[in-house]
């Protein structure tokens, strides 16, 4: 390890591996750059207890736009990703789609505009009504439903370890130095950061700091003189057996199921031959950073009871599995922070993603390493998704959040 570096990159899960990634992988990029990560096992990073699913499904174009990125580059992920001497890594992609339930006229009338601008972006989705919802998927109950958004392609779940691997041992391969240790200190000298102190006792010269420290960014923010307006959430995930699986029953997609949101905001997917499950809990208070107790009710009170009404297959189901894990919360407006600070110009954030990192990441990833090379965004412009708005308390607006 040297004493200096070009860039620092404090987070080495899926988001700052990503930007190491990107960094390295252009060759305009002629610097140096070191990746901090304070827990080498990624126990309890949010990349490694995600549900790793990514959608083209939002409201706002820049979201789409960016996932469709996302879904490209995870396609093509073992051969872009590929290390002399080591096999390819497989992300283990199902193209499952996500399917969007609508009861209320509201709900119909935000899918339909949300519809409005996916198509207008190029996404292949879909609206059906419930007859065409019933012939698709026809172990739903439908009676209740209004109208359905459903993806046919570019939508699915895949390996959340895999991705992070992937970027971390590319981005060493093409040069990035990876180090377990903790930032503990930021050097900063007027409108200028300066250096990282490690908690070995190293001191670190920076020309450029990204925060990318998930749930912990507002703390590395801090240690900066910065605020960031983000915070860990508790996310419980469930994993459940079914009697009478009716996983294979579609009449789309080759009989595989989606990834279903329900009117309630409870979600479903098929994983492996069982399901996964979980909803954003109906109080949703900031947790400690070191909180990842399930919470075990939320199965019984929310998941379970709108899982049998909304199939009879979903009434006899075995409970096989849960965990916790923390989005890494964005309380403006739920949505990623992605730029320089307008006035600590060589302090980036990457962070607030809200439980969408793994599907973001790419884009994410990219992006900053743009600004970083040229001063500005080259590819896909995240400017609506800065930090400027923060400042200005602007809420990026998006409907389809989950």
């Amino acid at each position: 390890m040297k004493t200096a570096y070009d860039v620092v990159i404090i987070g080495g899960a899926v988001i700052g591996s990503a930007v190491a990634y990107f960094l390295m992988a252009n060759p305009d990029f002629q610097g140096s750059v070191l990746v901090v990560e304070r827990d080498p096992t990624y126990r309890h990073a949010s990349t490694s207890l995600s549900a790793a699913s990514i959608r083209t499904q939002f409201s706002n174009p820049v979201n789409v736009k960016i996932s469709q990125f996302g879904t490209r580059f995870i396609q093509d992920f073992a051969s872009t990703m590929q290390v002399a001497g080591e096999a390819p890594p497989d992300l283990n992609f199902h193209p499952g789609g996500y399917l969007f339930l609508a009861a209320t006229e509201v709900q119909e009338q935000t899918l339909r505009e949300n519809h409005a601008v996916q198509v207008a972006c190029g996404a292949d989705v879909v609206l059906w009504d419930q007859a065409a919802l019933h012939c698709a998927f026809p172990h739903l109950n439908v009676d209740d439903i209004r109208l359905a958004s459903y993806g046919q392609s570019g939508e699915g779940w895949f390996s959340n370890t895999g991705l992070m691997n992937g970027f971390r041992a590319k981005a060493r391969d093409l040069g990035a130095e990876v180090i377990t240790d903790e930032v503990v200190a930021i050097g900063r000298a007027g409108n200028a950061v300066t250096s990282v102190t490690l908690k070995s006792g190293a001191v670190i010269a920076a020309s450029t700091i990204v925060n990318a420290s998930g749930p912990r960014a507002a703390l590395t923010a801090r240690m900066a003189g910065l605020d960031v307006p983000v915070e860990p959430r508790k996310r419980t995930l469930f994993v459940f057996d079914c009697a009478q699986t009716p996983e294979g029953s579609a009449k789309v997609n080759g009989g595989r199921l989606p990834l279903m949101i329900d009117p309630s905001g409870v979600f479903c997917r098929p994983e492996g031959r069982y399901f996964l499950s979980g909803a954003a809990p109906i109080e949703d208070p900031a947790v400690d950073w070191d909180d990842f107790e399930p919470r075990w009710a939320e199965f019984e009170d929310q998941v379970w009871p709108m899982l049998a009404a909304r199939s009879p297959q979903f009434e006899a189901i075995k409970l096989i599995n849960q965990w916790a894990g923390h989005y890494d919360f964005n309380t403006l407006d739920h949505n990623l922070i992605v730029g320089r600070h307008p006035e600590v110009t060589n302090f980036v954030f990457a962070n607030g993603f809200s439980g969408h990192g793994l599907q973001q990441g790419p884009a994410a990833g990219r992006g900053v390493s743009e600004l970083i090379t040229y001063g500005h965004y080259r590819t896909l412009d995240l400017t609506e998704v800065g930090y400027e708005r923060i400042v200005e308390n602007r809420p990026f607006l998006e409907k389809a959040v989950i």
